[in-house]
């Protein structure tokens, strides 16, 4: 039997606001959206005319809205996931990109942009969904990007994003960090990373976080920072006199980070806040 799409919508926002979703009301006409084919405002306006969901697309959002109140993210449920212009796919295997990486590359693109080179290069340690690396190849065109990946189940997504993008200047490779780019050594304008910085034994609040992404993708040993100590030496390979270091973590590691970096050889480390005002980012320069 048809059903309104504001009263569906209504049902829906109950249910997720009784399993404590955050933007109950957000997540419900996504998951319409979804369902209907169509983008978030053409559900919006459909809820303000008058408009039928079938009974096939009612028990289709139902289904979906009880997976959403599990907990399962939101992201897998639809499949894709914004970061800044672009839309990634994800999925089971792959950290799920987040609003505040986004200031993470924004430091990478404005040193990229800045760069004297006619062509600099940027490398992307630990790609995940290609997040960053895409959004710097698409905004910066006259630059190189690099990006490395080493988990299997993450390769497959990052594989799926590079063709969708489809930008020829984004170059990636399936390798561990420590090995990556050595014909790169050097020459490197930018590197950026968000790695894994969530201490072995800390639990990570949301459920999305501590259920759905990926192991791999989170933890970074006792204290969080065992992949920071080897992105620094790494990145003092990689980059060329000057080169910038951009590093994503927790919001109370910014004076370790910035210790690791400087006792290294790198110089002018600082943290920087994210939109929210929680420390999220560390860059330094290549002596």
């Amino acid at each position: 039997m048809a059903l309104l799409l504001s009263e569906a919508l209504h049902r829906c926002v109950d249910r997720l606001a009784a399993a404590g979703i955050s933007d109950p009301q957000v997540d419900a006409e996504l998951l319409a959206a979804h369902v209907l084919g169509v983008r978030r405002g053409a559900v919006q306006a459909g809820a303000i005319r008058g408009d039928r969901v079938d009974a096939a697309q009612a028990a289709n959002l139902e289904e979906l809205v009880a997976r959403r109140a599990a907990r399962e993210p939101l992201q897998h449920l639809t499949g894709v996931a914004p970061f800044r212009h672009l839309e990634l796919r994800v999925g089971p295997g792959v950290f799920v990109p987040r609003p505040e990486t986004e200031i993470v590359a924004q430091f990478a693109i404005d040193a990229l942009a800045a760069a004297a080179s006619p062509s600099p290069i940027a490398v992307d340690l630990g790609t995940g969904s290609g997040a960053i690396a895409l959004a710097l190849a698409t905004e910066v065109p006259r630059a190189r990007v690099f990006a490395a990946e080493n988990s299997v189940d993450a390769f497959a997504w990052t594989k799926e994003n590079f063709v969708r993008v489809g930008a020829e200047n984004a170059h990636l490779a399936f390798i561990d960090l420590e090995r990556a780019f050595p014909e790169l050594d050097g020459t490197v304008s930018v590197v950026v990373s968000n790695p894994p910085y969530v201490p072995d034994a800390a639990i990570p609040r949301d459920p999305e976080v501590r259920l759905f992404d990926p192991p791999v993708a989170l933890y970074g040993g006792a204290d969080g920072l065992d992949v920071v100590r080897v992105l620094s030496r790494v990145g003092l390979r990689l980059a060329h006199p000057g080169g910038l270091l951009v590093i994503e973590h927790g919001e109370w590691q910014g004076a370790q980070i910035r210790d690791i970096l400087t006792a290294d050889g790198w110089r002018a480390a600082a943290t920087h806040p994210d939109l929210t005002m929680r420390d999220r980012a560390t860059t330094a320069l290549h002596p």
